[in-house]
């Protein structure tokens, strides 16, 4: 594995004269070599001789470095075919699994980024433990097998015993259902009506959204149920986040056959290298994570400077480059960035009965965290009221999620079907060619940017918006209410 991306390694394995040893060669790190341990145990429990002769094991190319327990399997096999032990008449099929000292087959991380390598180099067939067998089966084309012991693995290879294709169609659509079922419903939120039109206009358009009001108005509350009116993962999309989530080894916050955008929350202690990826071999952060989904920064001026500025980048392009001195790698990173904020270091100031104990200076300070660039990259800025009680008590229930998301799909739908891509990420000369405005539109936008002194890419984030309410509207062409809504969500923090 480098990265998400798998890349190939052929192993070698020479039985010898000479003193009993193991040799490997071919960069391998200290998880591959560890392997002597687990195939040796794992072929005497399994009923197999450990060949007591001078064993070279060969991982090529041998200036790339190797990590990871995916070799087990390979590397055991080839030790039973070089003693003789086994025959295989066919071509061998693609194997990645860890190997337990009672000779079972134990999950890998990656296996899905294998499979698609796998299905890219002509094989047909794969075998895999059977906690990786729905993640590989997601590739189509390819007879996923999935195999609890090194025995079932020599009998399927000496048809013996064949194992039967693992079938994951059915697991798609009930875990689908399953996903949506555990989504928080916008039907909880009361009052906020304005902040409930700000979040379905961001899902609508994939827009970057910021939410400044006093702690407990329900930012966190409204930010943690746009994964509910989001169009479900394209089957293109799932595998991309699929993969993602594959090569960190994290199934447990997220079903690797999810058709849920994912949601991430990062705590304001994270590290940039947790936010953007990294380490000594780089693997993805959360904004990868992210990735096709929601990237969710509660308490943003509380997050390290360093750290939101890294966001820039992949903001922009979609992307994240990491570079260390042991590789240099690329990470997909197209996430709808959703933020909150207090106004102030107490949380109160310009609240309507709580008193705000900051000075001017504190609250220059506290919002001097954001710079004036990342602020500039957020589609839709909004302050979220204080809802008087009386008010919050007689509201009956607003919308569900379930009719938030027909109207955000349909609005989606035109989107993809008109340029290919949401509006958020248009670039401006297709924006130029779906934003057409009148004359009055435009005169409005001209005095707009001259009173609010809009920069270039704060013009285009805001056709960008105005696009997408006319597409939640169903209208053609962008007059002067779409306008006048999308600088009405162009608040100043």
């Amino acid at each position: 594995m480098r990265g998400i991306e798998a890349e190939p390694v052929t192993i070698e394995v020479d039985l010898s004269r000479g003193l009993p040893a193991w040799v490997m060669v071919g960069l391998a790190d200290t998880s591959v070599k560890e392997s002597r341990e687990r195939i040796r145990s794992a072929l005497t429990n399994a009923g197999f001789e450990f060949p007591l002769r001078h064993i070279t094991i060969n991982l090529s190319p041998a200036d790339r470095r190797k990590e990871g327990s995916h070799f087990d399997l390979p590397v055991a096999i080839g030790v039973l075919l070089s003693s003789g032990q086994i025959e295989s008449t066919s071509p061998l099929p693609f194997m990645a699994a860890e190997l337990g000292l009672d000779g079972s087959l134990r999950p890998t991380r990656g296996v899905l980024s294998l499979a698609i390598f796998a299905k890219s180099q002509g094989f047909s067939q794969m075998i895999v433990a059977p906690e990786n067998a729905v993640e590989a089966a997601m590739v189509e084309g390819l007879d996923v097998f999935s195999a609890t012991s090194l025995l079932d693995v020599v009998a399927h290879l000496s048809a013996k015993t064949v194992l039967l294709p693992f079938d994951g169609s059915s697991l798609s659509v009930e875990l689908l259902e399953s996903s949506k079922r555990l989504l928080r419903d916008l039907v909880d939120v009361r009052g906020q009506h304005h902040a409930r039109r700000a979040i379905e206009i961001a899902a609508a358009g994939q827009h970057h959204l910021l939410m400044v009001g006093a702690p407990g108005v329900g930012k966190s509350m409204l930010a943690e149920r746009v994964p509910s009116i989001l169009p479900p993962l394209t089957s293109e999309q799932q595998l991309e986040v699929a993969r993602i989530y594959s090569a960190v080894g994290d199934q447990s916050s997220r079903p690797v056959m999810s058709r849920v955008p994912p949601y991430r929350s990062p705590h304001h202690t994270a590290s940039d290298v947790a936010m953007i990826g990294g380490g000594s071999i780089p693997k993805p952060g959360e904004v990868s994570r992210a990735h096709r989904g929601v990237l969710f920064l509660d308490e943003l001026p509380e997050f390290r400077r360093t750290v939101l500025e890294v966001l820039r980048q992949p903001l922009e392009s979609g992307e994240v480059c990491v570079s260390r001195a042991a590789d240099s790698l690329a990470f997909p990173a197209r996430f709808q960035l959703i933020a909150a904020m207090n106004p102030c270091p107490c949380g109160y100031l310009g609240h309507v009965s709580v008193t705000c104990k900051c000075s001017p200076t504190q609250v220059q300070r506290y919002q001097s965290r954001l710079s004036g660039p990342l602020l500039d990259r957020f589609d839709l800025r909004i302050h979220v009221p204080v809802v008087d009680r009386e008010e919050l008590l007689r509201q009956g229930e607003g919308e569900s999620s379930a009719v938030v998301a027909a109207r955000v799909a349909t609005a989606r739908t035109r989107q993809y079907a008109r340029q290919g891509v949401a509006n958020a990420e248009l670039q401006v000369k297709q924006l130029q060619a779906v934003a057409s405005l009148g004359a009055d539109a435009q005169r409005l936008v001209d005095r707009a940017m001259t009173r609010f002194n809009l920069s270039a890419r704060s013009y285009h984030r805001m056709l960008k918006v105005a696009r997408t309410i006319a597409d939640l509207q169903g209208c053609e062409d962008i007059g002067v209410s779409q306008i006048s809504e999308a600088l009405q969500f162009r608040e100043e923090i």
